[in-house]
């Protein structure tokens, strides 16, 4: 199992936003953070965005949707090129159909969890998922303190991934820098969201790579990866 590095788009210049992809032609994906100032106080960007995005990179888009009534957009993100596209559970009404319709469109279904929400009541729903996201900061702005607080959730969200024998990727995003991956790879995260750790760095390429290397190294080591 190999980690992931996502760089979120909310730390790029967006005047420039098909420049700032080319910038990451490294990564696995490229994340895009979709606010609608009612779910998050804060209005980022929308589906003619992503589909700009889609024709101007060939990193696949993972598209978090931090929006209310994700039961209705979220199927229009699949549409529009996303390969991933993460909804929260707190705003869904209907998670399971969700995650199944996002797949049926051939997309990657993903369900993130904002820090005071646990996982324990969502177990059952992990095998209609691809990948989980943690937040490790408060949705809404970019640049946030990571909370150490969520590391002892990414455990307990790895050991039901482990216990059910899922094929579950496991994100992380907020504060990911070079000073947090480890640790959040060490807890069992394996596919990291960064922001300003990538395009506040004077070679954005370089620090997808470096992040790599920190992740890959702390993944040799994880317990969760190597007693199951």
């Amino acid at each position: 199992m190999a980690p992931q590095i996502s760089p979120s788009i909310l730390s790029a210049d967006f005047a420039r936003l098909a420049e700032e992809a080319k910038a990451v032609e490294g990564a696995d994906w490229l994340h895009v953070d979709v606010m609608d100032n009612h779910f998050v106080p804060n209005l980022t960007l929308g589906v003619p965005v992503v589909e700009s995005l889609a024709r101007a990179t060939d990193t696949p888009l993972d598209c978090h949707l931090m929006i209310e009534a994700p039961d209705r957009w979220a199927p229009q993100y699949v549409e529009a090129g996303a390969g991933s596209v993460t909804f929260h559970v707190e705003a869904a009404t209907a998670p399971v159909r969700l995650a199944r319709e996002i797949r049926a469109k051939g997309a990657r279904a993903s369900m993130a969890l904002r820090p005071a929400t646990p996982i324990e009541p969502y177990e059952d729903l992990l095998p209609e998922l691809d990948m989980l996201l943690i937040m490790t900061v408060e949705p809404g702005f970019g640049g946030q303190a990571f909370l150490d607080i969520m590391l002892p959730k990414i455990r307990r969200t790895r050991e039901l991934i482990s216990k059910h024998g899922l094929e579950l990727w496991l994100q992380v995003d907020g504060g990911v820098s070079a000073s947090t991956i480890e640790r959040c790879a060490e807890a069992g995260a394996d596919v990291f969201v960064a922001g300003s750790a990538v395009y506040g760095a004077s070679d954005p390429a370089e620090a997808v790579r470096a992040l790599r290397k920190q992740a890959e190294a702390s993944m040799a080591k994880a317990s969760w990866l190597h007693d199951h």
